[in-house]
């Protein structure tokens, strides 16, 4: 059994790019599309897809940019939960990377969350 998915997703996303893979497969879940929709609307990945091969066999696959993703780190833990307020969500490199969160609107990136000050859990920093 698996304690933390999302960590999972970002490791697979980490050694894709390090091993220069253009795309990667990894099973679906909600907040997994959500941080997924917010990677490609910030302009990390080119696309993704969600893919049913059976009823309980839901994968979600990711087509990679070149040199796009630096680094993808994982915040909030399942031991260690990290909320922070829309004034208190820290700028990831200055502003040139992108933390998503997990709100009660949906996951969205750190810009979208400060426009609609809204606060949540940390999940992932971007960059």
């Amino acid at each position: 059994m698996m304690t933390d998915p999302i960590a999972d997703m970002l490791t697979r996303v980490r050694n894709a790019i390090n091993a220069g893979h253009d795309r990667v497969e990894f099973p679906a879940s909600k907040v997994k599309a959500g941080i997924c929709k917010v990677l490609k609307d910030e302009g990390y990945i080119r696309s993704f897809k969600i893919v049913a091969k059976a009823q309980n066999d839901i994968s979600i696959k990711v087509l990679l940019k070149e040199d796009a993703i630096v680094g993808i780190k994982r915040v909030s833990k399942p031991g260690l939960r990290q909320y922070r307020g829309y004034n208190d969500i820290s700028r990831v490199i200055s502003g040139l990377g992108t933390a998503i969160l997990s709100t009660s609107q949906g996951v969205i990136s750190d810009r979208e969350a400060r426009k609609r000050k809204v606060g949540g859990e940390v999940l992932c920093n971007v960059w």
